[in-house]
């Protein structure tokens, strides 16, 4: 075994940081620009593995798609624009493309095949599959469609009132994806409340969504229109550096462009009960998605 070494640093970390974008964001940005009706530009967008998946699937089903590194451009048709692939729809690694993707695809009159890496079929699918087998879906696949890969021909959905027995934003995201062609009112409701990234961004493409307590309501029939989005960085990323700033003596970092979204941003709240020094000046007043510069001190 190869030994390292790991230097401890004694004049602490000083500088400033550009969070990458947030991958969850990156995901519905893309998603919901190839469902909408027009031009989605999208900017902040984190290239990796996982979101270049959802843009190799939606490309199969003829979108067009440009990337220039962070920097997005999704030509959308609307979801009745949308071709019957050629091929299987390879989501990779991609945990959020299978399953957000299975709640767009149950919209559409044709025939797909979904699959991933060995990973992917691992994970159970029922918790998405079930729901939406209720709304008048038909998906199959390996252990009675526990398992991918998954065939999916959708149709003519109906609305359904979904109790989650767990908090899942991608359960709830995959259901209000189907619920958008669905006749009727689809309302999930979740034991506690779940990440919203697939609500705010619905809202700024043009859906009307309707929040009471922990449920989440929105009617079939609507259209999303392009826009522009501005992917925020990603707390997740950011949760390393603000608690290296915290606690390497002589530190002072200033992480910029941080996601703030209410529903991710435990490990700040969690720092400012432990005393940890810092300040957040928001950026983007009004937003779908709060960012904010984030200066954290050696507390």
């Amino acid at each position: 075994m190869k030994e390292k070494t790991v230097q401890t640093v004694n004049n602490g970390l000083n500088g400033t940081i550009t969070i990458p974008g947030d991958k969850s964001i990156s995901h519905r940005a893309v998603m919901f620009g190839a469902i909408a009706e027009g031009k989605t530009t999208i900017k902040g967008f984190l290239p990796g593995a996982d979101c270049l998946s959802t843009i190799s699937c939606f490309k199969e089903m003829g979108v067009e798609i440009t990337q220039n590194r962070d920097e997005v451009t999704v030509i959308g048709k609307g979801l009745e624009g949308l071709q019957e692939p050629k091929a299987v729809l390879d989501v990779g690694n991609s945990g959020t493309t299978i399953r957000l993707m299975s709640g767009i695809l149950v919209n559409t009159p044709f025939f797909s095949c979904v699959q991933g890496d060995a990973s992917i079929a691992k994970r159970p699918m029922q918790r998405v599959t079930n729901p939406l087998k209720q709304m008048g879906a038909k998906i199959d696949g390996r252990k009675e469609g526990t398992f991918t890969p998954l065939t999916i021909r959708g149709g003519n959905l109906k609305a359904i009132e979904y109790t989650s027995p767990v908090a899942s934003a991608q359960v709830k995201s995959a259901i209000l994806l189907a619920g958008l062609r669905a006749e009727g009112v689809t309302a999930v409701t979740e034991p506690h409340i779940s990440r919203d990234h697939t609500e705010r961004m619905l809202e700024a493409f043009g859906v009307t969504v309707t929040r009471v307590g922990k449920t989440v309501k929105l009617a079939g029939g609507q259209k999303l229109k392009g826009t522009d989005v501005q992917v925020p960085g990603d707390v997740s990323s950011a949760a390393f550096f603000l608690v290296a700033g915290a606690i390497i003596p002589n530190s002072k970092l200033l992480l910029q462009n941080v996601g703030m979204n209410p529903t991710r941003t435990g490990i700040i709240d969690v720092l400012e009960k432990m005393g940890a020094t810092f300040t957040v000046e928001q950026i983007n007043e009004g937003a779908s998605e709060p960012a904010a510069n984030i200066t954290i001190e050696t507390s």
